[in-house]
């Protein structure tokens, strides 16, 4: 698509992906909104590629409004919206599936769902009566394999992407575009030291993944994957579930054997 004057808001701008993403679309001519919990930090992207800033919990519905409302208001309709923002906690020692606490299994579903719901919720009325418009959601390749260590992380990235099908099935003839975003492991604060680094999978730049990311949008693909074996992972899971869900088990020992402390104890 044309970015060109092209009204563009991402959230979780001010750092990693998000702030990548920012600097792309800013660089292709678009007009960008850097939205982030971190107001400070929001503020020196926006002004270091001549955009905005604003703050904003994404978990919060009233926040997405305003959003939408203080955009609108500065630069008009919004035609592009990168819901980037992202949150991991990891399990609780011990890495049972269920053991992390409430409060991180809430924030995941508010962060990593939510947000997704309350952007369309507010964008997509307006986009429609306008004629079209694109939606951008940020998921993860856990969505289509697993995050070992993290069951929250991957429920939700995984319900992610059920959203994102579900607004391309049912707003495709709206004209409204749907890009879901499934990177493996990218070189960010999330994966800081290797956390949640498994197996042998390469990490790349936030650089690479935003680079993606804009290439995916120009030709309007639904599932863009920034690490490109993930398309033979996902259909090797499909076509044995019983045997992939072995090979993960396996390569959970592994993790295991180099953080013993990690290992669950009842």
């Amino acid at each position: 698509m044309e970015l060109t004057n092209q009204v563009v808001v991402v959230t979780g701008g001010a750092s990693g992906i998000g702030r990548a993403l920012c600097e792309k679309f800013a660089a292709a001519g678009a007009k960008v909104v850097v939205v982030d919990l971190q107001a400070e930090r929001a503020k020196q992207v926006a002004a270091s590629i001549g955009g905005i800033s604003l703050a904003a919990d994404v978990g919060v519905e009233a926040d997405i409004q305003a959003v939408v409302a203080a955009t609108e208001a500065q630069l008009g309709p919004i035609d592009v919206f990168v819901s980037n923002a992202g949150v991991s906690f990891g399990d609780a020692p011990g890495w049972m599936a269920s053991s992390a606490p409430n409060e991180h299994w809430m924030a995941s579903w508010n962060v990593n769902v939510m947000a997704h719901v309350f952007a369309a919720r507010a964008l997509v009325p307006g986009m429609i009566k306008r004629g079209g418009g694109y939606l951008v959601n940020v998921a993860s390749g856990a969505s289509l394999l697993c995050q070992i260590g993290d069951a929250a992380y991957s429920t939700t990235k995984t319900a992610a992407v059920g959203f994102a099908e579900s607004l391309a099935i049912t707003h495709g003839a709206d004209n409204i575009k749907v890009s879901v975003v499934c990177p493996l492991y990218v070189d960010t604060a999330m994966t800081a030291g290797g956390r949640g680094v498994s197996g042998n999978d390469r990490v790349i730049s936030a650089e690479e993944a935003a680079d993606a990311v804009l290439a995916g949008m120009a030709e309007e693909i639904f599932m863009i994957m920034p690490h490109p074996e993930l398309s033979s992972y996902a259909r090797r899971k499909g076509e044995d579930y019983d045997r992939w869900l072995q090979g993960m088990r396996q390569l959970r020992s592994s993790m295991l054997e180099q953080h013993p402390d990690y290992a669950y104890k009842v």
